[in-house]
């Protein structure tokens, strides 16, 4: 997996599955769009995501989180709750502004 994190007024942390990196995704007007300049970042395993996470989260930022391994680790600690995954041609994503 990949995260970058964002440096603005407020932390945005981009996570994606290293594989849908560069792809975009439709469905009807809605468009999921995983562009290398937002989330391409350091490569992580499960364990170091979740730490990133879990130390963000205690942050004023924001999250995108794109892919079935990102969008799990993210349910795994109790960033999100099946309620705000959405799905884009079977693609999980969600946003999370705490």
């Amino acid at each position: 997996m990949l995260v970058k994190i964002h440096k603005s007024y407020r932390e945005v942390v981009a996570i994606c599955d290293s594989e849908l990196l560069g792809k975009k995704f439709e469905k009807g007007k809605f468009q999921l769009d995983i562009k290398e300049s937002f989330y391409n970042g350091e490569k992580v395993s499960k364990e170091r995501l979740i730490e990133i996470i879990k130390k963000m989260s205690e942050e004023d930022a924001t999250f995108n989180i794109v892919g079935k391994k990102a969008v799990n680790c993210a349910l795994e600690c109790g960033m999100i709750s099946e309620d705000g995954i959405k799905r884009i041609q079977g693609v999980p994503f969600a946003m999370v502004l705490l």
